[in-house]
This record gives C-alpha cells, structure tokens and sequence, in this order.
C-alpha cells in the first residue's frame, strides 16, 4: 500500500499545482501517453478518479489498471460512497456544504464511515462548493441542489469560512464538468481572503491563461477534465504555456 499523504501545506509556486481529473465512464486507453507524459512531472501533481454519475460497473478494475500505470498520487473524488476503492491513495471527504441536501453533507459519509476506517486512503476533509458555470451539470442534477450565483463572491466566501470552522481542511469551487465558464477570478479572491485553507478550483477550465489567472487570484491547485477528455494534447500545450508563462512573469 501506499504510504502518501497529501501535504496540505505544499502550496508554495514551485510546487506542481495541477491536477487531471479523470472520469472512469469517458476515458479513453488511447488518452495514457498524453496524460502520462514524464514531460508534465514539473506541473501534474497527480489524478482526481471519480464522477458525479458512475455508469460502468467495472470502476475498481478501471481503478487497479490506472494505479499501476503512474507514479503520481491517484486521489478519488467520489461521486458517492459507491466509489470508494483500495486502488487509490487518497480520498477527498467531500461535504457538499454549499448545498442543503443531507445525504450530501453528511448522509453518505455515515454510511460509509466504517469502510473508511478500515481502509487505508488518506481522507482529505473538504468543504465542497458547487458554483454556477453557465449551465446545469451532472452534479446539480444528482444533489438536487442549487449552485452558488457565479457573481456572488460573497456567498462563496462566508460559505468557505463556515467550512474551516467546522475543522474542514480543504476548501473545492467546482462549476462543474462541461461548465461554459470556470469559477470567477473574484469568487477565488474572496474565498482566499476568507480562509487559511488550500483552495481547489475545477470545472469550465481550457486555457494556460484560465490557469495562471486563477493562481493568481489565490488558487492552490487547479483541476482540468472536460477539456482533455476532448483533446489529450491539449495537456501538453497548456504545460509548455504555464512554464512560459511562469518564466516571463517571475522574470518582471
């Protein structure tokens, strides 16, 4: 087994930021030598595995194979308790606190509570928060549960704050897979302000640039999915795109 842990306090520019999140109903085999590239080791710092809708029946055989294939940390971000596997290192403990829905704050987790005990995943607290991206997602529809107002940065941040006060130690803002737009740089900007947590921004995100604003504005760690499902190489191009990027910048 695995000994990894995720270092919540490596959050500093020279670390790798960005995560793959890769979806075990849509991935392509095919898909492995780009998201695999030893290339990326200065920027990947490893794969979400999960989904808001799991379809396959075979998620811990997809698991298993995935996790032999990489060094890099494989973290689920379960869509449900049915998602729960010991081919991972590490698991974000989501509580969907920006929603109402009991089996998302905390129904699921008792129920899966003592497998959880028993396994050996690095359980990671995190205060999720889904935010408006344009359109309705899988995840919206599955939690029946509304979204925050893109433009209500404030909301976001109280919400975040709430979170840490309970003794979460992560805080995710996902506008969700296939959003027309990614979180607002100001809603990071607030959240930042408001919590001493690491910050996970995912969903509606294509672009270096997106990437590098949203570091800016305060994000620890950025997660792509959607957008290399399309295109594989568009990894590798968005790599390349940070590292020039990151060079000029440190360079004014």
């Amino acid at each position: 087994m695995s000994a990894f842990k995720v270092n919540l306090d490596q959050r500093n520019d020279a670390s790798p930021f960005l995560w793959v999140l890769v979806d075990p109903d849509r991935f392509e085999e095919s898909n492995l030598n780009f998201i695999l590239d030893p290339n990326l080791a200065g920027i990947l710092s490893g794969f979400l595995v999960g989904s808001s809708l799991q379809t396959t029946s075979l998620y811990d055989q997809f698991l298993k194979h995935f996790r032999a294939k990489t060094t890099l940390p494989v973290v689920l971000f379960p869509g449900s308790g049915m998602q729960i596997s010991s081919h991972a290192d590490g698991l974000l403990l989501l509580s969907l606190i920006s929603g109402r829905n009991p089996e998302y704050l905390i129904g699921q987790h008792v129920a899966y509570a003592a497998l959880l005990r028993d396994s050996e995943l690095d359980l990671i607290p995190t205060g999720y928060l889904l935010i408006d991206g344009g359109k309705t997602t899988t995840a919206h529809y599955m939690t029946q549960t509304i979204p925050i107002p893109y433009d209500k940065p404030d909301i976001a941040a109280i919400t975040a704050l709430a979170g840490a006060q309970l003794g979460l130690k992560v805080i995710y803002l996902d506008s969700g897979s296939g959003a027309l737009k990614p979180v607002s740089l100001a809603m990071v900007t607030a959240v930042r302000e408001a919590v001493d947590l690491p910050i996970i921004v995912g969903g509606g995100i294509s672009s270096a640039e997106q990437i590098l604003a949203l570091r800016q504005a305060g994000a620890d760690w950025i997660v792509v999915g959607n957008a290399i499902e399309q295109n594989p190489a568009i990894l590798n191009e968005i790599a390349q795109k940070l590292s020039s990027m990151t060079i000029l910048s440190q360079s004014h």
